[in-house]
């Protein structure tokens, strides 16, 4: 499976708590096969707690898909 694939099916295994908060997550792009930017979108994009929520749950679930990565950043909108 490619990295990007991995990727994508943590982002799915994570969207549905996003969106039990009206929120949702894009894959902006993958940087040399070791960051993930992605972009928090609806009530996720201006939460006070965006934060953690990239820390504690998506870059935990995308690691464990794909152990390579070494850190995920969102982009602002």
């Amino acid at each position: 499976m490619e990295l990007k694939d991995k990727v994508l099916l943590a982002l799915d295994e994570i969207r549905p708590f996003l969106a039990a908060d009206g929120g949702d997550i894009a894959l902006v792009d993958i940087v040399e096969e070791r960051i993930v930017k992605v972009q928090l979108q609806g009530a996720c994009a201006g939460c006070s707690v965006n934060q953690m929520t990239l820390k504690s749950g998506v870059e935990m679930t995308i690691k464990k898909h794909a152990p390579q990565i070494e850190e995920v950043i969102n982009l602002e909108i």
